[in-house]
């Protein structure tokens, strides 16, 4: 009896031991990693980043991006506001998180001990029949007390700037988004409602089915690539219809000739006709 006593009391406590241990097992199999991979770009100016979970990539992003920050000065009256414009750019090694998920995610990089902290938010959803994603939010945490960009800024501290119903590189699921021209939005501060510019370019994101490791799915171009891809093809083109039309018509001229020079040649003296 007290073997098995022994035993019962062994498989219950197995039993409130897993109880405790998987979830927290779960959370370690769940934790994501991300990774600043910017340092691999040939342009200085091009931020990569990679979110990963479970030891898979379920998130990537590489772009450059600029910021124009209006806010407050005093005048040199001391009485009056003038208007200034900081301008920024991502830095190498700026801090990021990531948050993946079926149907939303999310990409936030922050610098400068939190001064700066950029958002991006996505989500996956089924538009006229078919299943395209994209970037619905746009934010900008920024501390005007941060003396490198915001020089004698009146009334320092921190503000959010926010995209509001955005619906922005709409692309078709499982594809990634590129374009290599700038796309330009446009943010709503909290302070005093200014408008804060945001200006990405050499774009490749995907937020959702990536299939390979570190790898993005096939490009969906933006509109302004396609339009300016088919404005330098379009002379090439022209030039090639317009070779064809030129040999076509030297062929049929050749032709013609060729066919003209075989017919027999009748005298033009009219008395000749009598000896025929």
């Amino acid at each position: 009896m007290e073997g098995i006593g022994f035993r019962t009391l062994d498989s219950t406590g197995l039993q409130l031991f897993i109880l405790v241990l998987f979830p927290c097992l779960s959370r370690i199999l769940a934790e994501q990693e991300v990774e600043n991979l910017s340092g691999l770009s040939t342009n200085p100016d091009k931020d990569i980043f990679v979110v990963r979970e479970n030891g898979t990539t379920c998130l990537m992003a590489e772009f450059a991006v600029r910021f124009v920050v209006p806010y407050d000065v005093l005048a040199l009256n001391g009485i009056d506001l003038i208007t200034e414009q900081a301008s920024l750019a991502l830095p190498r090694g700026a801090e990021i998180e990531g948050r993946c998920g079926n149907t939303e995610a999310e990409l936030q990089i922050s610098w400068i001990n939190d001064a700066y902290t950029f958002r991006i938010f996505f989500i996956k959803e089924v538009s006229k029949g078919k299943e395209i994603w994209k970037i619905s939010k746009v934010q900008l945490v920024y501390d005007t007390s941060e003396a490198t960009h915001f020089i004698n800024a009146y009334n320092p501290g921190k503000h959010t700037a926010t995209t509001h119903r955005l619906s922005a590189l709409v692309t078709p699921a499982g594809r990634s988004f590129e374009c290599l021209a700038v796309q330009s939005l446009t943010l709503i501060s909290t302070d005093h409602q200014k408008g804060v510019s945001v200006s990405m370019s050499d774009i490749r994101i995907q937020p959702f089915d990536i299939q390979s490791d570190f790898t993005f799915g096939p490009a969906y171009k933006c509109i302004t690539d396609q339009r300016e891809q088919l404005e330098e093809t379009l002379p090439l083109i022209l030039g090639v219809i317009l070779g064809l039309i030129i040999v076509i018509t030297l062929s049929v001229y050749h032709v013609h000739l060729k066919m003209t020079a075989q017919q027999p040649q009748l005298p033009r003296d009219r008395s000749l006709y009598k000896n025929m």
